[in-house]
């Protein structure tokens, strides 16, 4: 090398020096490209781009030879470079999450139709399981009983992996699928095979088999999991935060399409099964009513939502509001209210209880409520579940390091209700006078909105002043709701 500029001086090695073979002197790439150009006889005229690790920078390279000197041109591109790979690696992950997005879509569809958890777990597999977005996906089923996962099926091309992961399971190995569902959120391994958390056999079956990332999504709704779905994928990007975000919804959709399949059997059988079980000191209200000396009795609750169980509870033996300031102050509430106070040691109260109560997880499991009663030891609970339903297993859930206790357990025939046999039992509750008002301003459209009366118009056409009309309303209301609401 004969002379370089201070622009080259700034990107080459600063000990460069002149009078160097220029092979010895030009940083090292993989390709060798520039000591190949001035191998042989002649220099060869040639122009690349390449990186060059030991100066951890891209330089456009051209070599141009002359008569009796060659000139070599250097620019570095690295930002240029940069900002391709970036723009690059944006549009593939945009071109998968918009594959995805519609993977899950086809999914979703598949749940409307599902009639059982595992019809749903087999539509989740055969969707996602035969794109090529993954390597394979499993599904496996949680036993509350054990803590354990059964493996339902997978699809996809298994190979040494899913051989490892099945072996992983029999062992009581903390794959990342039983993380998932321990913590009840997803977990996302990106490098298989590096990965220390990750049990060794699957890390080295991962490695031979070219898989990198994991996805495990649990499936759950409230504080209920029922199974778990594991999708393995070839690339380190497979799982961006787009996906993620697809996948949590799928999981939540799945949870909650599990729970209206186990909802739905019990609405539509011929006969359930009524279990009592006994509730212990994990139950909130169960403590209440041991520490305030008050009986509690469940009135009833309001399907669960985001911001948890509202319950309806009636109070004996002890002041309301006093019970309300007590119960309100634990982790397993989220507030309430005082309802009424009939004296110093009756009243209700409104509670909301969050997914961890007992009453909770018996509703997600798709327990119906019959009755509640917290009275310190003596506390009970009462729950319609479909024939087929697991009751070891939901005692599981209920009881705290134990099974709660199953004091008693029956099938029962559901009967019927006729419309004829509830308008005759609440015609037996209204009176005459009730009957009348309330059916009058039904047919004057006092309920529809707009209003097609006002409570004037049918109060005058009744002959009785408007507080006297409201007065029968709100009584025949309420005995219509009890009517509905009752056993």
């Amino acid at each position: 090398m004969r002379d370089v500029n201070d622009p080259a001086a700034d990107i080459l090695p600063k000990d460069a020096p002149v009078g160097k073979p220029i092979a010895d002197v030009f940083p090292q790439s993989v390709e060798q490209s520039v000591p190949t150009a001035f191998n042989g006889t002649s220099v060869t005229d040639v122009a690349f781009e390449e990186y060059y690790p030991a100066i951890d920078r891209w330089l456009s390279v051209s070599v141009v030879p002359s008569d009796g000197a060659t000139t070599v041109y250097v620019d570095d591109v690295t930002e240029l470079k940069s900002t391709q790979q970036t723009a690059q690696r944006l549009r593939a992950e945009s071109e998968r999450a918009t594959i995805i997005d519609s993977l899950i879509a086809d999914v979703l569809e598949g749940l409307v139709g599902a009639t059982s958890q595992n019809a749903i777990m087999e539509t989740i597999r055969e969707e996602l399981g035969i794109s090529d977005q993954f390597q394979f996906v499993w599904t496996g089923e949680y036993l509350v009983d054990s803590g354990e996962l059964v493996i339902s099926g997978v699809e996809g091309e298994q190979g040494q992996l899913f051989t490892a992961v099945r072996e992983s399971i029999k062992e009581g190995r903390a794959i990342p699928e039983q993380q998932a569902v321990d913590q009840q959120s997803p977990v996302l391994v990106q490098s298989l095979s590096e990965d220390q958390s990750v049990p060794e056999p699957i890390r080295a079956a991962g490695f031979a088999d070219g898989v990198q990332s994991v996805f495990a999504l649990p499936l759950s709704y409230g504080s209920s999991v029922y199974g778990v779905v594991g999708a393995y994928a070839e690339t380190e990007a497979a799982f961006s935060d787009h996906v993620q975000s697809s996948f949590e919804t799928l999981g939540d959709l799945a949870g909650y399409a599990v729970n209206a399949t186990q909802n739905r059997k019990l609405l539509f059988t011929d006969t359930v099964t009524e279990v009592t079980f006994g509730l212990g000191v994990n139950s909130p209200l169960v403590r209440v009513s041991k520490s305030s000396e008050a009986e509690l009795t469940l009135n009833g609750t309001v399907t669960p939502n985001d911001s948890g169980l509202k319950c309806f509870v009636t109070v004996s033996g002890s002041n309301p509001e006093a019970v309300l300031d007590t119960v309100t102050t634990m982790s397993e509430t989220q507030g309430g209210r005082l309802i009424r106070q009939t004296d110093t040691t009756h009243g209700r109260i409104q509670l909301t209880l969050a997914d961890a109560a007992p009453l909770v997880v018996a509703i997600n499991r798709g327990a119906n409520i019959q009755t509640a009663t917290f009275n310190g030891d003596e506390s009970r609970l009462v729950v319609e579940l479909s024939p087929d339903a697991n009751v070891r297993s939901l005692a599981n859930a209920l009881g705290d390091g134990e099974p709660a206790p199953i004091l008693a357990r029956q099938d029962k025939t559901k009967s019927s209700t006729t419309k004829q046999e509830f308008q005759s039992e609440l015609n037996d509750r209204l009176t005459d006078r009730q009957a009348t008002v309330l059916r009058t301003a039904y047919l004057a459209d006092y309920f529809t909105s707009p209003r097609g009366s006002t409570a004037e118009e049918v109060a005058s056409s009744l002959d009785i002043t408007g507080s006297t009309l409201l007065h029968h309303l709100r009584a025949s209301q309420r005995k219509l709701l009890a009517a509905f609401y009752d056993e």
